[in-house]
Protein backbone atom coordinates (compact mmCIF):
# COMPACT_ATOMS: atom_id res chain seq x y z
CA UNK A 1 0.00 0.00 0.00
CA UNK A 2 1.14 3.52 -0.71
CA UNK A 3 0.68 5.76 2.29
CA UNK A 4 -0.67 8.34 -0.16
CA UNK A 5 -3.64 6.18 -1.12
CA UNK A 6 -4.91 4.88 2.23
CA UNK A 7 -8.57 3.90 2.02
CA UNK A 8 -11.32 5.47 4.09
CA UNK A 9 -13.21 3.29 6.55
CA UNK A 10 -16.44 5.29 6.87
CA UNK A 11 -17.45 6.08 10.43
CA UNK A 12 -14.22 4.64 11.78
CA UNK A 13 -11.11 6.25 10.31
CA UNK A 14 -10.28 8.07 7.09
CA UNK A 15 -7.24 7.58 4.90
CA UNK A 16 -5.93 10.97 6.02
CA UNK A 17 -6.30 9.89 9.64
CA UNK A 18 -4.44 6.64 9.00
CA UNK A 19 -1.55 8.66 7.58
CA UNK A 20 -1.64 11.03 10.57
CA UNK A 21 -1.53 8.12 13.01
CA UNK A 22 1.39 6.60 11.14
CA UNK A 23 3.22 9.95 11.29
CA UNK A 24 2.56 10.01 15.03
CA UNK A 25 4.27 6.62 15.36
CA UNK A 26 7.23 7.86 13.32
CA UNK A 27 7.49 10.90 15.59
CA UNK A 28 7.83 8.62 18.64
CA UNK A 29 10.72 6.60 17.20
CA UNK A 30 14.11 7.35 18.74
CA UNK A 31 17.30 7.65 16.64
CA UNK A 32 18.24 4.15 17.82
CA UNK A 33 15.10 2.74 16.19
CA UNK A 34 13.34 2.11 19.48
CA UNK A 35 9.61 2.95 19.64
CA UNK A 36 8.56 3.82 23.20
CA UNK A 37 4.98 3.87 24.42
CA UNK A 38 4.98 7.67 24.50
CA UNK A 39 7.60 10.46 24.56
CA UNK A 40 10.00 9.79 27.42
CA UNK A 41 8.29 6.47 28.15
CA UNK A 42 9.51 2.91 28.24
CA UNK A 43 9.53 0.35 25.44
CA UNK A 44 8.73 -3.34 25.52
CA UNK A 45 9.65 -5.67 22.64
CA UNK A 46 6.09 -6.96 22.01
CA UNK A 47 4.54 -3.54 21.56
CA UNK A 48 7.65 -2.35 19.74
CA UNK A 49 7.02 -5.09 17.15
CA UNK A 50 3.33 -4.16 16.96
CA UNK A 51 4.33 -0.59 16.15
CA UNK A 52 6.81 -1.79 13.51
CA UNK A 53 4.03 -3.83 11.89
CA UNK A 54 1.83 -0.74 11.69
CA UNK A 55 4.69 1.24 10.14
CA UNK A 56 5.04 -1.40 7.42
CA UNK A 57 1.31 -1.26 6.71
CA UNK A 58 1.49 2.53 6.38
CA UNK A 59 4.44 2.43 4.02
CA UNK A 60 7.15 3.53 6.47
CA UNK A 61 9.39 0.59 5.64
CA UNK A 62 12.75 2.18 6.48
CA UNK A 63 11.48 3.13 9.93
CA UNK A 64 10.33 -0.47 10.39
CA UNK A 65 13.80 -1.68 9.38
CA UNK A 66 15.29 0.55 12.06
CA UNK A 67 12.82 -0.80 14.64
CA UNK A 68 13.65 -4.42 13.89
CA UNK A 69 17.39 -3.75 13.82
CA UNK A 70 17.13 -2.11 17.24
CA UNK A 71 15.53 -5.32 18.46
CA UNK A 72 18.23 -7.46 16.84
CA UNK A 73 21.01 -5.41 18.45
CA UNK A 74 19.56 -5.93 21.93
CA UNK A 75 18.72 -9.61 21.74
CA UNK A 76 20.40 -11.53 24.52
CA UNK A 77 22.62 -14.51 23.81
CA UNK A 78 19.89 -17.03 24.61
CA UNK A 79 17.45 -15.37 22.16
CA UNK A 80 15.44 -13.38 24.69
CA UNK A 81 14.83 -9.73 25.55
CA UNK A 82 14.13 -8.01 28.81
CA UNK A 83 10.60 -6.83 29.51
CA UNK A 84 11.07 -3.04 29.52
CA UNK A 85 13.71 -0.64 28.27
CA UNK A 86 13.91 3.07 29.05
CA UNK A 87 16.12 4.41 26.31
CA UNK A 88 19.10 2.08 26.38
CA UNK A 89 18.65 1.22 30.05
CA UNK A 90 16.89 -1.94 31.18
CA UNK A 91 13.88 -0.87 33.24
CA UNK A 92 12.52 -4.35 34.03
CA UNK A 93 14.76 -7.41 33.79
CA UNK A 94 11.95 -9.97 33.78
CA UNK A 95 11.84 -12.04 30.57
CA UNK A 96 8.38 -12.81 29.16
CA UNK A 97 8.23 -15.70 26.69
CA UNK A 98 5.32 -14.17 24.78
CA UNK A 99 7.18 -10.89 24.39
CA UNK A 100 10.19 -12.75 23.00
CA UNK A 101 8.18 -14.79 20.47
CA UNK A 102 6.34 -11.92 18.80
CA UNK A 103 9.22 -10.93 16.50
CA UNK A 104 8.31 -13.99 14.40
CA UNK A 105 4.82 -12.62 13.77
CA UNK A 106 6.32 -9.24 12.95
CA UNK A 107 8.81 -10.48 10.37
CA UNK A 108 6.31 -12.83 8.74
CA UNK A 109 3.90 -9.89 8.49
CA UNK A 110 6.71 -7.83 6.95
CA UNK A 111 7.23 -10.46 4.24
CA UNK A 112 3.49 -10.73 3.58
CA UNK A 113 3.18 -6.97 3.07
CA UNK A 114 6.42 -6.20 1.22
CA UNK A 115 7.52 -9.49 -0.37
CA UNK A 116 11.06 -8.53 0.68
CA UNK A 117 12.96 -11.71 1.50
CA UNK A 118 16.34 -9.96 1.73
CA UNK A 119 15.56 -8.12 4.94
CA UNK A 120 13.65 -11.15 6.22
CA UNK A 121 16.76 -13.27 5.71
CA UNK A 122 18.78 -10.73 7.69
CA UNK A 123 16.30 -11.04 10.55
CA UNK A 124 15.73 -14.80 10.42
CA UNK A 125 18.55 -15.66 12.87
CA UNK A 126 16.91 -13.29 15.37
CA UNK A 127 13.56 -15.02 14.90
CA UNK A 128 15.10 -18.48 15.13
CA UNK A 129 16.94 -17.73 18.38
CA UNK A 130 13.80 -16.19 19.88
CA UNK A 131 11.52 -19.11 19.01
CA UNK A 132 14.08 -21.68 20.12
CA UNK A 133 14.35 -19.88 23.46
CA UNK A 134 10.58 -19.80 23.90
CA UNK A 135 10.21 -23.44 22.85
CA UNK A 136 12.72 -24.49 25.50
CA UNK A 137 10.24 -23.47 28.20
CA UNK A 138 7.43 -25.77 27.08
CA UNK A 139 6.20 -28.03 29.87
CA UNK A 140 5.04 -31.65 29.69
CA UNK A 141 1.38 -30.63 29.31
CA UNK A 142 2.16 -28.48 26.26
CA UNK A 143 1.88 -25.13 28.03
CA UNK A 144 4.78 -22.67 28.07
CA UNK A 145 6.02 -20.94 31.20
CA UNK A 146 5.07 -17.30 30.96
CA UNK A 147 8.25 -15.68 32.29
CA UNK A 148 11.55 -15.73 34.12
CA UNK A 149 11.99 -13.28 36.96
CA UNK A 150 14.86 -10.79 37.12
CA UNK A 151 17.06 -13.44 38.76
CA UNK A 152 16.37 -15.91 35.95
CA UNK A 153 13.98 -18.15 37.90
CA UNK A 154 11.10 -19.45 35.75
CA UNK A 155 7.50 -19.02 36.85
CA UNK A 156 5.66 -22.29 37.44
CA UNK A 157 2.55 -21.50 35.39
CA UNK A 158 1.38 -20.46 31.93
CA UNK A 159 -0.96 -17.67 30.80
CA UNK A 160 -3.69 -18.25 28.23
CA UNK A 161 -3.34 -14.90 26.45
CA UNK A 162 0.43 -15.05 26.23
CA UNK A 163 0.38 -18.67 25.14
CA UNK A 164 -2.16 -17.90 22.41
CA UNK A 165 0.14 -15.20 21.08
CA UNK A 166 3.10 -17.62 21.25
CA UNK A 167 1.09 -20.16 19.26
CA UNK A 168 0.48 -17.56 16.56
CA UNK A 169 4.14 -16.52 16.56
CA UNK A 170 5.30 -20.13 16.19
CA UNK A 171 3.03 -20.69 13.19
CA UNK A 172 4.26 -17.42 11.65
CA UNK A 173 7.83 -18.56 12.26
CA UNK A 174 7.17 -21.79 10.37
CA UNK A 175 5.70 -19.91 7.41
CA UNK A 176 8.66 -17.54 7.44
CA UNK A 177 11.13 -20.44 7.47
CA UNK A 178 9.29 -22.09 4.59
CA UNK A 179 9.39 -18.87 2.55
CA UNK A 180 13.14 -18.57 3.12
CA UNK A 181 13.95 -22.24 2.66
CA UNK A 182 15.25 -22.38 6.22
CA UNK A 183 14.70 -25.13 8.80
CA UNK A 184 12.00 -24.53 11.41
CA UNK A 185 13.12 -27.30 13.76
CA UNK A 186 10.46 -28.32 16.26
CA UNK A 187 8.36 -25.14 16.06
CA UNK A 188 5.39 -26.91 14.48
CA UNK A 189 5.53 -29.66 17.09
CA UNK A 190 5.72 -27.12 19.90
CA UNK A 191 2.79 -25.22 18.38
CA UNK A 192 0.77 -28.45 17.98
CA UNK A 193 1.15 -29.32 21.65
CA UNK A 194 0.53 -25.77 22.79
CA UNK A 195 -2.50 -25.41 20.54
CA UNK A 196 -3.94 -28.65 21.88
CA UNK A 197 -3.61 -27.37 25.46
CA UNK A 198 -5.19 -24.03 24.54
CA UNK A 199 -8.11 -25.58 22.65
CA UNK A 200 -8.84 -28.53 24.94
CA UNK A 201 -7.37 -27.82 28.39
CA UNK A 202 -7.96 -24.15 29.30
CA UNK A 203 -7.77 -25.15 32.97
CA UNK A 204 -4.05 -25.77 32.50
CA UNK A 205 -3.55 -21.99 32.40
CA UNK A 206 -3.66 -19.52 35.29
CA UNK A 207 -7.26 -18.26 35.75
CA UNK A 208 -7.54 -14.76 34.31
CA UNK A 209 -11.09 -14.92 32.99
CA UNK A 210 -11.89 -11.34 33.96
CA UNK A 211 -9.40 -10.01 31.42
CA UNK A 212 -10.75 -9.34 27.93
CA UNK A 213 -7.60 -10.65 26.28
CA UNK A 214 -8.23 -14.12 27.73
CA UNK A 215 -11.61 -13.98 25.99
CA UNK A 216 -10.66 -13.00 22.45
CA UNK A 217 -6.98 -13.94 22.12
CA UNK A 218 -7.47 -17.65 21.40
CA UNK A 219 -9.64 -16.47 18.49
CA UNK A 220 -7.24 -13.74 17.37
CA UNK A 221 -4.34 -16.21 17.39
CA UNK A 222 -6.18 -18.80 15.28
CA UNK A 223 -6.18 -21.48 17.98
CA UNK A 224 -9.85 -22.47 17.64
CA UNK A 225 -11.90 -23.79 14.72
CA UNK A 226 -14.25 -21.19 13.25
CA UNK A 227 -17.39 -22.57 14.89
CA UNK A 228 -15.82 -22.70 18.34
CA UNK A 229 -14.23 -19.29 17.83
CA UNK A 230 -17.55 -17.70 16.95
CA UNK A 231 -19.21 -19.34 19.94
CA UNK A 232 -16.47 -18.05 22.26
CA UNK A 233 -16.85 -14.49 20.97
CA UNK A 234 -20.64 -14.62 21.26
CA UNK A 235 -20.56 -16.05 24.78
CA UNK A 236 -18.29 -13.32 26.13
CA UNK A 237 -19.50 -10.31 24.17
CA UNK A 238 -21.92 -8.82 26.70
CA UNK A 239 -19.48 -9.41 29.54
CA UNK A 240 -16.49 -7.75 27.91
CA UNK A 241 -17.97 -5.06 25.64
CA UNK A 242 -19.45 -1.89 27.14
CA UNK A 243 -22.44 -0.73 25.10
CA UNK A 244 -20.32 -0.35 21.95
CA UNK A 245 -18.06 2.11 23.74
CA UNK A 246 -15.44 -0.56 23.31
CA UNK A 247 -13.85 -3.48 25.13
CA UNK A 248 -13.36 -3.44 28.87
CA UNK A 249 -9.82 -4.27 29.86
CA UNK A 250 -11.23 -6.08 32.90
CA UNK A 251 -14.84 -7.20 32.92
CA UNK A 252 -15.40 -5.94 36.49
CA UNK A 253 -14.58 -2.30 35.58
CA UNK A 254 -16.00 0.09 32.99
CA UNK A 255 -12.52 0.99 31.76
CA UNK A 256 -12.41 0.71 27.98
CA UNK A 257 -9.11 0.44 26.12
CA UNK A 258 -8.76 1.28 22.43
CA UNK A 259 -6.02 -1.28 21.76
CA UNK A 260 -8.09 -4.16 23.08
CA UNK A 261 -11.08 -2.84 21.17
CA UNK A 262 -9.01 -2.91 17.96
CA UNK A 263 -7.68 -6.39 18.73
CA UNK A 264 -11.21 -7.63 19.34
CA UNK A 265 -12.13 -6.20 15.92
CA UNK A 266 -9.25 -8.22 14.44
CA UNK A 267 -10.65 -11.36 16.09
CA UNK A 268 -14.11 -10.62 14.67
CA UNK A 269 -12.63 -10.19 11.19
CA UNK A 270 -10.79 -13.51 11.59
CA UNK A 271 -14.11 -15.36 11.95
CA UNK A 272 -15.79 -13.47 9.11
CA UNK A 273 -17.82 -11.02 11.19
CA UNK A 274 -16.65 -7.84 9.47
CA UNK A 275 -19.83 -5.87 10.21
CA UNK A 276 -19.47 -6.48 13.95
CA UNK A 277 -15.80 -5.58 13.70
CA UNK A 278 -16.67 -2.25 12.04
CA UNK A 279 -19.21 -1.47 14.74
CA UNK A 280 -16.81 -2.12 17.58
CA UNK A 281 -13.80 -0.42 15.95
CA UNK A 282 -15.91 2.72 15.45
CA UNK A 283 -15.91 3.10 19.24
CA UNK A 284 -12.22 3.99 19.10
CA UNK A 285 -13.09 7.40 17.63
CA UNK A 286 -13.77 8.53 21.21
CA UNK A 287 -10.06 7.91 21.89
CA UNK A 288 -8.67 9.72 18.86
CA UNK A 289 -6.73 12.97 19.20
CA UNK A 290 -6.18 15.57 16.51
CA UNK A 291 -2.49 14.66 16.20
CA UNK A 292 -3.30 11.05 15.28
CA UNK A 293 -2.52 9.60 18.71
CA UNK A 294 -5.06 7.62 20.72
CA UNK A 295 -5.85 7.78 24.41
CA UNK A 296 -4.98 4.42 25.93
CA UNK A 297 -8.21 4.11 27.90
CA UNK A 298 -11.38 5.89 28.96
CA UNK A 299 -13.08 5.22 32.29
CA UNK A 300 -16.86 5.42 32.36
CA UNK A 301 -19.29 6.84 33.36
CA UNK A 302 -17.13 9.92 34.00
CA UNK A 303 -15.43 9.63 30.57
CA UNK A 304 -11.97 10.47 31.88
CA UNK A 305 -8.79 9.19 30.30
CA UNK A 306 -7.10 6.38 32.17
CA UNK A 307 -4.22 6.18 32.77
CA UNK A 308 -4.63 9.93 33.00
CA UNK A 309 -3.78 11.70 29.73
CA UNK A 310 -1.84 8.68 28.44
CA UNK A 311 -1.57 7.92 24.75
CA UNK A 312 0.33 4.83 23.63
CA UNK A 313 2.13 3.69 20.51
CA UNK A 314 0.69 0.19 20.73
CA UNK A 315 -2.82 1.63 20.71
CA UNK A 316 -2.16 3.60 17.52
CA UNK A 317 -0.55 0.51 15.99
CA UNK A 318 -3.50 -1.75 16.81
CA UNK A 319 -5.88 0.73 15.15
CA UNK A 320 -3.82 0.68 11.94
CA UNK A 321 -3.67 -3.13 11.90
CA UNK A 322 -7.44 -3.39 12.41
CA UNK A 323 -7.98 -0.82 9.64
CA UNK A 324 -5.84 -2.94 7.31
CA UNK A 325 -7.75 -6.10 8.18
CA UNK A 326 -11.05 -4.43 7.35
CA UNK A 327 -9.94 -2.62 4.18
CA UNK A 328 -7.61 -5.41 2.97
CA UNK A 329 -5.25 -2.64 1.90
CA UNK A 330 -2.08 -4.73 2.11
CA UNK A 331 -1.24 -8.35 1.43
CA UNK A 332 -0.60 -8.74 5.17
CA UNK A 333 -4.19 -7.92 6.12
CA UNK A 334 -4.91 -11.54 7.04
CA UNK A 335 -1.89 -12.09 9.31
CA UNK A 336 -4.40 -12.63 12.11
CA UNK A 337 -6.62 -15.23 10.50
CA UNK A 338 -7.56 -18.88 10.59
CA UNK A 339 -5.06 -20.10 8.01
CA UNK A 340 -3.58 -22.68 10.37
CA UNK A 341 -4.48 -26.37 10.27
CA UNK A 342 -7.02 -26.76 13.07
CA UNK A 343 -7.05 -30.56 12.74
CA UNK A 344 -3.63 -30.73 14.37
CA UNK A 345 -4.76 -30.20 17.96
CA UNK A 346 -7.05 -33.22 18.50
CA UNK A 347 -4.39 -35.50 16.98
CA UNK A 348 -2.02 -35.05 19.93
CA UNK A 349 -3.59 -38.07 21.60
CA UNK A 350 -1.66 -39.97 24.24
CA UNK A 351 1.32 -37.60 24.03
CA UNK A 352 -0.71 -35.12 26.11
CA UNK A 353 -0.69 -36.11 29.81
CA UNK A 354 -3.92 -34.16 30.33
CA UNK A 355 -5.75 -36.52 27.94
CA UNK A 356 -4.81 -39.65 29.87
Amino acid sequence: MSVKTAADLPGVITGDEVRATARHLVSLQLPSGQIPWFPGGHCDPWNHVEAAMALVVAGHVEEAHAAYRWLAARQLGDGSWFNYYLGETVKDARIDTNVCAYVAAGIWHYVAVTGDLVFAREMFPVVAKALNFVSSWQMDDGTIRWSLDSAGHPERYALLTGSSSIYHSLRCGVMLADALGEPSGKWNEVADRLGHALAHHPGAFAPKNQFAMDWYYPVLAGVLPISAARQRLSDGFDRHVLDFRGVRCVSTNDWVTAAETAECALALVAVGWEDRALDILAATRRHRRDDGAYWTGIAYPDEVTFPAAETSSYTAAAIILAWDALTTSTAGHDTFSHRFDQARHPAIGQSCPLDR
